[in-house]
């Protein structure tokens, strides 16, 4: 029910480009239209607007969306190549340019911020704590409680009663932590989904059989599987204290004890953790008692309204969180025979229900879930990934906001963000009151508006209430905020939020996150990023861009984001220009000769011109950059300019559609004023000329100079030359040898770039943009 139809991304610049192609194609008809009336409408006059329609049709850039898919290829390949960034994949070829134009970014928090690398810290009794300095206490006790069972039983087997001098000259308060010590590692090693797994060094199946049971489950080549790490971390902890899982099948589980017994528990019943009941139990039998009890362990505010009435859980549970401790509430009940019969039978006729089964089944498991014995509360902490805070401030240097959705609970997200640095320590948080109705939530918001500059924190609850009665406003607020923490969020609302911001601020977001339960924000977000995680490769494969570590994030926005967008609006817009300028000359050649609808190029010099006279000099621009990555990751406020989208505006597009008219008079006057005898020079010293000058407009863009880009620089202008002793019938031979073609095309040359040339080096001087202060 989590998931949904992703929708097809298109980027931000994609989009500025068709608004613009659409203003060109405007042009188009505009100038077609205005060259008729000029005419006069003689004769077939709508015939002659369709060939004037033919012949300015190189304003409309067709090869524009060739260039741009081959570069948006090139991004892809050097951001796989990045040595920095090691195991980036980029699995879109349509949006690398987005990566520099984000303003949200949402993460997810267990193993997206931390490593999903779960370790043990805390047991709480009730009375007495447990801590990683103390575990050794812990081993003692549940060694000694197991040798004082084991003599007991012993001196049952040998008909002797049993000895009650060895418990009674303990302490009374001794002996009940003791048992209690020993309840809750024994639930805790019995309650949960691992499997223990051997490494066979056996090569034959026969043989494998037979080293197994030799090897009498030697600890060095036992792992644990399981579908979750908190799990794994709380049986390798029983494993450390003494009581190890030693096998587990279907039907069956096996304990080994500190003495090296091995217990059998038979499984009666298994009911799994879901996201809505938030729990797990388990029934078991103890083969050599018979005892029958039912384990169960969950999230405090699953598990508080099922254990009897204590006045510790609650408080504890807030302090481990506030230490950054995952926590998991254990508790048990002892079952009769009758009692368990009883249930099993009302369990299977549940399961049998053709109607509402669920909710049967599950009102049957309730039945079960009464006055359980709190045995425990564990703590569990997932430490931070590598460099999570640097990365965190250097983003929100960067000017983008971030929001952290999270499925734990409110104390454990607020402290992860404050480790993390997401919520600076000094800075003020809000904390969102838990609210169910339209008035509390109005309260709230009020209050949210008094404070300035803090960051809030909202529980999934809270948030649907404020969504449902104030989405404009709860929005609004949230915007402001420099920090935003959602906890106890379910997929569903992740992607809800994600699709709210981009509809309330029309920004671009990104989504982060490593499981499954990330995939439905990742494919609503404008831009998608997967880890790869323990959780397996679902949030990787449905994301735009996968990364092995959270740090990478950092140099995949700041560096390459921010030259994918550079590149692409450059590449964009001479591509414009390059039709621009031959459309202005074609227009130029028909006004001058009676508006007549005659092409000035023709054949072979119009298709070489948007190919091999100027592509690969065009194309050279993906190598451009205007700021050394060193210098970008150094100052990454320079992204901040990124987002407000002026590398491509209608602003830039004037200037360009301004250059080219310019050139492109320029080149046809001039060649019509050097005119000497014949048209076919006209062709030849105008058409030179533009080839000279397209290739100078690419050297007057480049801001950080290739090798490669003087090379494609070199490689068109050879093979110009080369073509003009083919063409014969375009090109005069015995002419262009000549100087006064020399002269006459560099003449024609200098008068259009020059002025450019000059107004490009005052700009950088007078009002030069902020990398090129940081440059100098």
């Amino acid at each position: 029910m989590n998931t949904s139809n992703p929708k097809n991304k298109v980027g931000l610049l994609d989009l500025e480009l068709n608004q613009l192609t659409k203003a060109l194609f405007l042009a188009l008809v505009a100038l077609s239209v205005v060259m008729v009336t000029l005419q006069g409408f003689v004769g077939p006059w709508y015939r002659n607007l369709f060939r004037f329609l033919l012949l300015f049709s190189y304003i409309i850039p067709i090869s524009l969306r060739v260039n741009l898919d081959m570069g948006k290829a090139a991004y892809g390949w050097m951001i796989m190549k990045d040595e920095n960034i090691p195991g980036t994949v980029v699995r879109t070829s349509t949006i690398p340019e987005e990566l520099g134009r984000l303003v949200y970014l949402l993460t997810d928090k267990t193993g997206t911020l931390t490593r999903n690398e779960m370790v043990f810290k805390r047991l709480h009794l009730g009375t007495v704590s447990y801590g990683t300095d103390t575990m050794d206490e812990i081993q003692s006790h549940v060694a000694s409680s197991y040798s004082q069972m084991h003599s007991q039983a012993a001196g049952n087997n040998a008909s002797s009663p049993p000895p009650r001098k060895g418990p009674s000259s303990a302490p009374k308060v001794r002996k009940s932590v003791s048992s209690r010590i020993h309840e809750a590692v024994k639930a805790i090693a019995l309650c949960h989904n691992v499997t223990p797994v051997y490494e066979s060094w056996a090569g034959v199946t026969g043989e494998t059989e037979v080293a197994e049971a030799d090897r009498d489950f030697s600890d060095e080549n036992r792992t644990y599987q399981a579908s979750s790490p908190d799990e794994v971390a709380l049986v390798q902890w029983t494993e450390s204290v003494g009581l190890t899982l030693v096998s587990r099948d279907l039907a069956s589980m096996q304990l080994k004890t500190p003495g090296g017994q091995i217990l059998t528990f038979r499984i009666l019943q298994m009911f799994p953790f879901t996201s809505e009941s938030k729990r797990m139990g388990v029934i078991v039998r103890d083969e050599s008692t018979a005892e029958i009890t039912f384990y169960m362990k969950g999230a405090d505010v699953a598990m508080s309204s099922i254990v009897q009435y204590n006045d510790w859980l609650e408080e504890e549970c807030g302090n481990m969180a506030r230490e950054g401790l995952r926590t998991l509430v254990v508790a048990k009940r002892s079952l009769t025979e009758e009692q368990y019969q009883d249930f099993e039978s009302r369990y299977s006729q549940a399961k049998l229900s053709l109607h509402d089964r669920t909710l049967k089944v599950a009102a049957v498991v309730e039945s079960l879930e009464r006055e359980m014995e709190l045995l425990c509360l564990t703590g569990v902490e997932d430490q931070l990934q590598a460099d999570v805070r640097p990365t965190l401030e250097m983003l929100r240097n960067a000017g983008i906001k971030i929001w952290m959705l999270t499925g734990d609970k409110l104390e454990t997200a607020t402290c992860i963000a404050k480790s993390s640095h997401l919520v600076s320590r000094a800075q003020d948080v809000h904390i969102f009151k838990q609210v169910s109705s339209r008035g509390e939530a109005h309260l709230e918001l009020n209050a949210l508006r008094r404070r300035q500059d803090c960051a809030l924190v909202i529980s999934g609850d809270s948030l649907e209430v404020c969504l449902k009665y104030y989405e404009h406003e709860f929005v609004e607020l949230a915007c402001q905020c420099p920090a935003v923490v959602c906890c106890r969020c379910s997929p569903t609302q992740k992607a809800r939020i994600v699709t709210l911001l981009q509809q309330h601020t029309g920004r671009r977001t990104c989504a982060i996150g490593d499981g499954g339960n990330d995939v439905s924000m990742i494919q609503a977000a404008d831009c998608g990023i997967g880890i790869e995680g323990k959780e397996g490769k679902q949030a990787s494969l449905a994301a735009d861009f996968s990364i092995t570590q959270f740090r990478h994030v950092g140099r995949l926005l700041v560096v390459h984001g921010r030259n994918s967008y550079k590149r692409s609006a450059a590449l964009g817009q001479l591509v414009m220009h390059r039709g621009l300028v031959i459309s202005t000359m074609q227009a130029v050649f028909s006004s001058v000769f009676y508006f007549a609808s005659v092409p000035l190029y023709q054949g072979f010099l119009m298709v070489g011109y948007a190919t091999v006279y100027t592509m690969f000099p065009v194309f050279s621009l993906v190598l451009d950059q205007d700021v050394k990555p060193e210098m970008a990751l150094l100052y990454p406020e320079l992204y901040k300019d990124l987002t407000k989208g002026r590398s491509l505006s209608f602003k830039t597009f004037l200037v360009w559609v301004l250059i080219s008219v310019y050139q492109g008079g320029i080149l046809m006057y001039g060649a019509l004023l050097l005119f000497e005898s014949e048209f076919v020079h006209v062709v030849a010293i105008s058409f030179t000329a533009l080839i000279l000058t397209e290739l100078l407009m690419v050297a007057l863009t480049v801001r950080t100079w290739h090798w490669l880009m003087v090379v494609a620089e070199f490689l068109s202008l050879g093979c110009y030359v080369a073509s003009l002793l083919f063409l014969n019938e375009y090109f005069d031979v015995a002419f262009i040898t000549t100087v006064a073609f020399l002269w006459k095309v560099s003449a024609i040359t200098v008068v259009s770039c020059l002025p450019l040339y000059v107004l490009k080096y005052l700009r950088r001087k007078l009002s030069p943009p902020s990398y090129c202060k940081l440059a100098s």
